[in-house]
C-alpha cells in the first residue's frame, strides 16, 4: 500500500531539491534516513522529516511494519514563485524569483 507525506511551499528550488531526491527511490526507509544524515545539502535535513512522516503515516495509520518500508517515489515540483526587485545603476531596477517547491515522498511495503 502506498503511503505518502508532503511539504508544500517548502522555501528551496526544485531543481537543487532534485539533487537529494534522485538518490533516494529503491532504498528502505533506514537507508534513506541514513543518506540523507551524510549530505553536504542544507535541504536533505527537510527531505529527512518528511521520509520520517511518510513512514510513520505507513506504521500509525496502515498498520505497516516499518523495517519493510522503502521509498518508491520521491517528487518536487513547482510551487509559487515570489518575484522581487533589486534596485540597480541609473534608476533601473533587477528581477529576482525566489522559488519554492512541492516536495512529495510516498513509501511502501516491501513484499516478503
Amino acid at each position: 500500500m502506498e503511503v505518502s507525506a508532503t511539504n508544500r511551499y517548502a522555501s528551496v528550488s526544485p531543481r537543487k531539491v532534485r539533487l537529494v531526491l534522485n538518490a533516494l527511490p529503491g532504498h528502505s526507509v533506514q537507508e534513506a534516513l541514513n543518506m540523507l544524515q551524510f549530505m553536504t545539502t542544507p535541504h536533505a535535513r527537510t527531505v529527512a522529516k518528511i521520509v520520517k512522516s511518510a513512514a510513520s503515516n505507513a506504521e500509525n495509520n496502515y498498520a505497516a511494519d516499518p523495517d519493510s518500508l522503502f521509498v518508491k517515489r520521491a517528487v518536487a515540483g513547482d510551487a509559487r514563485r515570489l518575484k522581487r526587485y533589486r534596485p540597480r545603476a541609473r534608476g533601473r531596477m533587477y528581477q529576482y524569483v525566489h522559488r519554492s517547491s512541492h516536495i512529495t515522498i510516498t513509501v511502501d511495503e516491501r513484499e516478503q
